[in-house]
């Protein structure tokens, strides 16, 4: 099991960027996958996660309406669309996966609740 996120870069405030989480050694069809960010100084949080099933989606109150959470199960990844970015955004970015086979909902979108880790993509807001 293995996932890769890539995207991540220098950007100015308003900009945008689209993250990608790309899983390898499994599919993704029973997995729900999160998308977490860990600031110099700070906790890991829950930007955005979206089920396997229904396509239930939650996002962080700090980023609603500026991203998008999205999932191509054809390819194997899913994405995270960044836009209106602010310096506050800057972090890096981790996707990760938990099946939900059994989850009658959503899982919150935390670090607990998460299995399998990529490796970080670091996003820069600033001008």
């Amino acid at each position: 099991v293995q996932l890769q996120a890539s995207g991540g870069g220098l950007v100015q405030p308003g900009g945008s960027l689209r993250l990608s989480c790309a899983a390898s050694g499994f599919t993704l069809d029973n997995y729900a996958i999160g998308w977490f960010r860990q600031a110099p100084g700070k906790e890991r949080d829950g930007v955005s996660c979206i089920s396997s099933s229904d396509g239930s989606t939650y996002y962080a109150d700090s980023v609603k309406g500026r991203f998008t959470i999205s999932r191509d199960n054809a390819k194997n990844t899913v994405y995270l669309q960044m836009n209106s970015l602010k310096p506050e955004d800057t972090a890096v970015y981790y996707c990760a996966s938990r099946n939900d086979d059994t989850d009658e909902f959503l899982a919150p979108c935390s670090s607990w609740y998460y299995d399998d880790w990529g490796q970080g993509t670091l996003v820069t807001v600033s001008s």
